[in-house]
């Protein structure tokens, strides 16, 4: 009788939780069965590892196998196990060095001849991985993913042979230490191509320093998804713990990590047809939506009335918490989920209401009717409301006569006043707590009087009451102004337009 024990990863939420796969081969009617919670794809792991070893000149064991996942209690998924499991089998029955597998984590599925092949979320795998200080054996496929974590000892391999003979000393891998990517990204959209509109620029300017909610309202053509799209170009650099969080999401999600872009600010712009799953996220096994995948990032909704209502009130409790919990019958996950709602409508139906051609004819009642669609806690939830009227012909064709700022300027002042922000409270203005709003958004008694007439004449909530003093804060770090002055707080409530009546 021997047993063996590997240790490889399984997947919780973002997290890659340690798995160790036993292996005990014994005596008995020859037969092999796997137990810890493992999913159909797991327990078919048993005809891939049969097949993969054969067809690799090793010897399957004809005894009685059993292959324990532990911790039990956790479900695993996937083709990840496979190599873990065939090493575990080769050194349980004498075939490869049990010594070797002890400082060393192994994921990867396997073909039928022995191939490995790549898996998903490989990224969250290596940071826990060189946290226990082992090395990390893995497809070679996926090694320029894990390679995005600093001093992560990899060892990439192409088969299931190529793997026993580095573990048997008889052809060493060299390892792979990790030394990350932090060349900074070109994004290729720029504020220098929209011509006017330069009161939106301001407020693209103040929400990107204060990673603020925004909503613009204009007619059809006037810029507002070309604005909205050009807002990474003016965010700060993701750090290198952002960049993470945000690449170990797409990791693990379907549409997969883009290296090349991975120290990009996120920007997600899902379409009006998305269901609730598809933007908080869902399944039987939970994977991220949306808002987690512009974690870290823009979450940018076009024709926001257009979204289902019911889709639209999932985004409340996310916009709050930063994070969302998925529940399911057997598991739960939890998912990032800190991102920055940039949002656009038409102001009427017809989409012409305050166009200056005249050509709306839509009631009060279907104007009220329309912007109903949007609840009031969630557009009490955005802390600036924006109207972007069309462009004057002659600015169109020509653009300001001194120029168009381009999104390096304006990145320059954000990353200023960003800074200030985090070294005052080491977080964005839009994240500070009440505690920290009484602390760090102090008001003169003049400036008090403005804002409770503002509260009064527009019924403003206490929710808006505080946005609209974080949003002051903003202002006044883009102006280098310690404190909070009238013209920072008459700005702010001047973002509040859709609190109003028609």
């Amino acid at each position: 009788m021997s047993l063996a024990i590997v240790y490889s990863r399984g997947r919780s939420g973002i997290d890659a939780p340690q798995v160790s796969v036993e292996v005990h081969v014994s005596n008995g009617l020859p037969s092999l069965s796997i137990v810890g919670l493992p999913e159909t794809a797991v327990k078919e792991s048993k005809d891939r590892v049969r097949g993969a070893i054969l067809n690799s000149h090793f010897e399957f064991p004809i005894q009685r196998i059993t292959i324990n996942l532990a911790p039990a209690d956790l479900p695993k998924e996937g083709g990840r196990f496979d190599l873990a499991i065939a090493l575990g089998i080769l050194a349980a029955s004498g075939q490869i060095p049990k010594e070797a597998l002890e400082r060393c984590e192994c994921i990867g599925e396997l073909s039928l001849g022995g191939e490995l092949r790549a898996i998903s979320g490989a990224l969250p795998v290596a940071m826990p991985c060189r946290d226990a200080g082992r090395q990390l054996i893995l497809p070679r496929d996926n090694l320029a993913e894990a390679a995005l974590i600093k001093q992560t000892e990899l060892i990439p391999a192409d088969s299931l042979l190529e793997v026993c003979a580095h573990l048997s000393g008889q052809q060493p891998i060299g390892a792979t230490v990790a030394q990350g990517d932090c060349e900074p990204y070109a994004y290729p959209l720029d504020f220098a191509d929209v011509h006017g509109q330069f009161h939106v620029k301001r407020a693209l300017e103040i929400a990107a320093a204060g990673a603020h909610n925004l909503l613009m309202l204009g007619p059809p053509g006037t810029g507002k998804s070309m604005l909205a799209s050009r807002l990474p170009s003016i965010l700060p650099d993701l750090t290198e713990r952002q960049a993470q969080q945000s690449a170990a999401i797409a990791s693990i999600s379907d549409q997969g990590l883009d290296i090349a872009h991975w120290r990009r600010p996120p920007f997600r712009a899902p379409h009006h047809t998305a269901s609730a799953v598809a933007l908080v996220g869902g399944g039987s096994n939970p994977k991220p939506g949306e808002i987690s995948l512009a974690h870290n990032g823009t979450l940018f909704l076009d024709e926001l009335p257009e979204f289902d209502r019911r889709v639209l009130e999932v985004l409340r409790e996310p916009l709050e918490t930063g994070h969302i919990t998925i529940s399911r019958a057997n598991r739960q996950a939890d998912f990032p989920a800190s991102f920055q709602l940039i949002a656009a409508m038409n102001p009427c139906p017809c989409g012409y209401l305050g166009d200056s051609s005249g050509r709306c004819h839509c009631t009060s009642e279907q104007i009220n009717r329309y912007r109903g669609r949007i609840s009031g806690p969630l557009l009490d939830r955005i802390d600036m409301h924006l109207e972007v009227p069309r462009v004057a012909l002659d600015v169109l064709r020509r653009g300001a006569p001194e120029g168009e700022e381009t999104s390096a300027t304006i990145k320059a002042r954000v990353v200023n006043a960003r800074d200030i922000a985090l070294a005052r409270c080491g977080k964005t203005n839009a994240r500070l707590s009440a505690a920290e709003i009484k602390r760090f958004c102090a008001l003169s008694d003049a400036s008090h009087n403005l804002l409770e007439q503002a509260l009064e004449k527009f019924g403003l909530s206490h929710r808006a009451y505080h946005r609209i003093l974080k949003l002051a804060r903003t202002i006044a770090d883009l102006d280098d102004s310690p404190n909070i002055e009238i013209p920072h707080l008459s700005e702010a409530i001047g973002y509040r337009k859709l609190d109003r009546s028609v």
